[in-house]
């Protein structure tokens, strides 16, 4: 892994919270994971989770829609300050995906992601491999959630570099 201003190994970035209601929680279950313990809440009280408890894929969903408000944000940002941006590109996926804690309803959770380095591409010139660390953790810190990731990102220098 090499270096770049733009991305230091060991930054954390705080991408927000969600507040997971019992609304919510059925909502998606009910489209994408209509198990018992997600889609209602007398038929949780029976399962391993005792309570209505959020789908895992809705806790991953709400890291990816928290990542790309933090991004727009910093883009606004960015733009004020005259400052350019790397260009992000798509992910070449996710590793050891985890679901430590149940999300039950009424829990606040909180997510963040922190770098562990970039590497540049040698298939794309311009481009590097940003390798991240993502967590959720719920309101008394405990690990709710966690996965390592990678996205492809192009620096502005390399940008600079092709006109």
């Amino acid at each position: 892994m090499t270096n770049d201003p733009y991305f230091v190994p060991g930054d954390c970035q705080e991408l927000g919270s969600y507040v997971f209601t019992e609304e919510s929680i059925i909502a998606f279950a009910r489209q994408f994971d209509p198990q018992r313990f997600h889609v209602d809440a007398e038929a949780a009280k029976d399962s391993v989770f005792g309570s209505l408890c959020a789908s895992g894929w809705q806790t991953a969903a709400t890291w990816m829609k928290l990542n790309i408000a933090a991004g727009a944000r910093e883009a606004q940002k960015a733009k004020a300050e005259g400052r350019v941006l790397p260009e992000f590109g798509p992910s070449p996926g996710i590793r050891n995906l985890r679901w430590f804690k149940p999300v039950y309803a009424g829990d606040e959770i909180f997510y963040s992601r922190t770098v562990r380095g970039t590497r540049p591409l040698n298939s794309r010139p311009g481009w590097s491999v940003l390798e991240l660390t993502s967590e959720a953790r719920n309101e008394s810190g405990e690990l709710v959630m966690s996965f390592d990731s990678a996205a492809l990102v192009r620096l502005p220098e390399a940008e600079q570099a092709d006109i």
